[in-house]
């Protein structure tokens, strides 16, 4: 027994002495005053991502890892096949409907990165490529996509591109009739949507140390111009650019933990000015969308799972308010979508998610009825405001994720992939 603990712990000795030495990041005092309080930070330095000692430190790092994990490598590699060869690598995401087009995403084998295709008219239509990754990252390293938002006359694409795996984003304008990008850039750009003219583009971005989105730009196409609008000075804060789904409304939110507060513009008046819908109250949580001339809350107000209510354009103070989904003490209202003939409700009770459908020509509401007791359900995206049906995406512990559509006529759902 002696003989054969003292044979494992020269075997152990050798191992540790073939090891290469761990890197050891060095220590330079920062010091900062946080809250009245002087921190040292002898890490600061690493902050630095463009500094050579950093890259420097950071290569000795993964030196270091390749090193010790250089045995793991046959394994490793095993397992990636193994995963990958349960990925339909060639692949082609369900097309959906929003003014005109059928947009779709697909997948091509031995390509980084998804394809945006949309079609024309009907899905038959030939296929137009408006956004490819794979061709773009061929001078980067690396590019991830945040925020592509077309113009009402679908003719541009906004979007947003990040080269630097550190989810920093700058803006990019395409011009689908003729494939031109656009000069039209900032950088750090955290939202973005358009006004209905198709020229001018709403958008927020970061500050450049916290990350937190906290300013408002108007940028007309074609001007070297970009203006500020609004600038979120509670740090409490970040703030985000939306669209209501009909399009009449454009939205600046600033919401922290337990407040929100919402700024609306009308989207034909991109000139005009963004005016409080409801200021700010410390622990009012509410989100505003909009349907044939009203606003619709969805408000925590006198309500701690939630309500909505209706008010009028003009004046939506809670003394116009009136009710659309009454609170209820054991049902979370999570979210609430509008489109032209129906609403869905985004419900959640008994630690299960529910849809239910309203009808707005008739009043009625109908729950979708699922066929297992446990399951996990989500909206899926319907962009088209005037869409007669909803995508939903369904799973369970013994069915794999599928995309339905539910049809509000028939009130039936479609099994779609």
């Amino acid at each position: 027994m002696t003989k054969t603990i003292g044979i494992a712990l020269l075997t152990m000795t050798s191992l540790m002495a073939e090891a290469p030495a761990p890197p050891v990041a060095s220590k330079n005092e920062h010091h900062e005053v946080r809250h009245g309080a002087t921190v040292v930070d002898n890490y600061f330095w690493l902050r630095e991502k463009t500094s050579p000692d950093v890259t420097k430190y950071l290569e000795a790092e993964n030196s270091y890892t390749e090193a010790m994990t250089k045995d793991l490598k046959p394994f490793a590699d095993s397992l990636y096949q193994e995963m990958l060869s349960h990925i339909k690598q060639t692949d082609l995401s369900v097309p959906v409907h929003d003014r005109g087009y059928w947009y779709y995403s697909r997948t091509e084998e031995g390509k980084q990165y998804p394809i945006q295709c949309r079609r024309k008219g009907t899905i038959d239509a030939p296929e137009q490529v408006y956004l490819d990754l794979n061709e773009i990252s061929k001078d980067h390293k690396f590019v991830g996509l945040g925020h592509v938002v077309l113009s009402d006359d679908q003719n541009l694409v906004a979007y947003t591109l990040d080269f630097t795996g550190f989810r920093q984003y700058s803006l990019q304008v395409k011009d689908l009739r003729t494939g031109t990008t656009f000069p039209d850039t900032t950088e750090r750009v955290t939202s973005l949507e358009w006004a209905s003219d198709n020229k001018t583009l709403f958008l927020t971005t970061e500050d450049a140390v916290t990350k937190r989105s906290n300013k408002v730009f108007r940028h007309v196409l074609g001007s070297p111009e970009f203006k500020q609008l609004y600038e979120e000075t509670d740090e409490l804060y970040n703030i985000d650019v939306d669209r209501t789904r009909d399009h009449k409304y454009l939205v600046i939110e600033s919401g922290s933990t337990d407040t929100t507060e919402c700024r609306v513009l009308r989207a034909d008046q991109p000139d005009g000015a963004f005016r409080v819908l409801l200021p700010r109250e410390k622990k009012h949580r509410y989100y505003v969308d909009h349907r044939e001339g009203l606003f619709y809350l969805r408000t925590n107000k006198d309500a701690k799972n939630f309500r909505v209510v209706t008010a009028p354009e003009n004046d939506p103070s809670p003394m116009n308010w009136k009710p659309f989904i009454a609170h209820q003490s054991d049902v979370l209202i999570e979210n609430i979508e509008l489109f032209h003939g129906f609403a869905v409700a985004v419900e959640k009770s008994q630690a299960l998610n529910r849809l239910r459908i309203h009808n707005f020509a008739s009043g009625a509401w109908e729950t979708i009825q699922f066929p297992e007791p446990v399951y996990s359900v989500f909206p899926g995206g319907t962009p088209d405001y005037d869409s007669t049906t909803f995508r939903y995406s369904y799973q369970s512990f013994v069915t794999p994720q599928s995309v339905f559509d539910y049809d509000t006529a028939t009130g039936r759902s479609a099994l779609l992939k």
